[in-house]
């Protein structure tokens, strides 16, 4: 089991692969089994964006376990945040905002070096 984190400008957190375009993350998440993901909205000047990966999520119905929002974009979040919470299966977690302190420890403190 993986941990996504798609961002095309910040430094990617400890334990996660860096998926840096939407392309990227959706092969990610039709070839491997992802636990947390951790979306950003925009991800470069006429590049596809955040909410194409949601609507590749959402057709393909390829949920990872845990979906979380990092992005700084106030609108781009709660588009992301409403397709993703009225298509989502009961058992996957959406959390409008970027992932807890808590959890990047603790998914950091399990890398295998």
């Amino acid at each position: 089991m993986i941990h996504v984190y798609l961002d095309d400008y910040r430094t990617c957190p400890k334990g996660f692969l860096h998926a840096r375009s939407a392309e990227e993350c959706l092969l990610l998440l039709q070839e491997c089994e992802v636990d947390v993901l951790s979306l950003d909205y925009d991800l470069g000047w006429g590049k596809p964006n955040g909410m194409d990966v949601v609507r590749g999520i959402v057709a393909s119905n390829c949920y990872p376990k845990r979906i979380y929002l990092h992005t700084s974009s106030d609108s781009g979040r709660q588009h992301m945040f409403q397709a993703l919470y009225a298509s989502k299966p009961e058992h996957v977690l959406v959390v409008n905002g970027p992932m807890p302190h808590a959890l990047l420890e603790e998914i950091a403190q399990n890398v295998k070096e």
